[in-house]
């Protein structure tokens, strides 16, 4: 935070820093070219409910297999980046490294990715960790990607209306069945998130969609509340397997 005062202030002084490989860049850079290269966005055409790209051309406005047998409790998923060996490094810098320099820059793509979910949303609220890592990380990445797309459009960000009860392990090397089974019952909506929820547009924050299990459940749980509508806002969306939610 010190070193973001500092450049704001000071930039033309201050390198910049690749999101990426945290290299020094000049100026206010976020990218190198190089960097900005290697990036595979998510481009259409991709499923209208799950976000997912299709390998042909599609009409707009269709879903996937996956979506069509099992749909998720989201209305729409948007995420510009795909999840690779590349935009893994920006984002495992951020949830791991605690690297806050490129918040801005992933606020920019994720609105422009979502800006039709994001501008009728009454509501953002990133996918919340539990108390024992947020004590021992110091921070949410969630959190911040949420913070940040509000600082950047105004939508109120709430952190304190769905809560993580349950300590759930890591699924990075679990099964899509697994994560479901991990992530059941781990989220609860306090009473405060009831009554402020009920009615409301929904869009969730989080960093990565990978089989969809932890934002299928965090969407369960704010159904409780009745909102208008669910939608999903990630930075970045693993795309094989092609089914997102099994």
């Amino acid at each position: 935070m010190v070193r973001e005062r500092f450049q704001s202030l000071f930039g033309w002084l201050w390198p910049g820093q690749s999101v990426i490989t945290g290299e020094p860049l000049w100026g206010d850079a976020r990218f190198s070219v190089h960097d900005f290269n290697q990036l595979d966005f998510v481009c259409a055409p991709y499923c209208d409910q799950c976000g997912i790209p299709f390998d042909r051309m599609e009409d707009e406005g269709q879903i996937c297999a996956a979506c069509a047998a099992k749909p998720p409790l989201w209305h729409h998923a948007r995420a510009p980046f795909v999840y690779d060996d590349i935009s893994s490094q920006m984002v495992l810098a951020m949830k791991r490294g605690g690297r806050r320099s490129g918040l801005k820059v992933f606020a920019r793509y994720m609105y422009d990715t979502a800006r039709e979910q994001i501008d009728t949303a009454d509501v953002l609220i990133p996918v919340p960790i539990h108390y024992r890592r947020l004590a021992s990380r110091g921070f949410n990445q969630a959190g911040w990607l949420a913070s940040a797309i509000g600082q950047l459009t105004s939508t109120p960000v709430k952190h304190r209306l769905l809560r993580r009860k349950k300590a759930t392990a890591s699924q990075g090397h679990l099964t899509a069945r697994q994560r479901r089974q991990n992530v059941a019952g781990a989220f609860v909506l306090t009473e405060r998130g009831m009554q402020e929820l009920s009615g409301k547009r929904v869009v969730i924050v989080d960093d990565v969609l990978t089989s969809g299990a932890t934002l299928n459940a965090c969407a369960r749980t704010i159904l409780q509340a009745k909102p208008a509508n669910i939608d999903v806002v990630t930075l970045a969306r693993v795309v094989a397997p092609k089914n997102a939610l099994i």
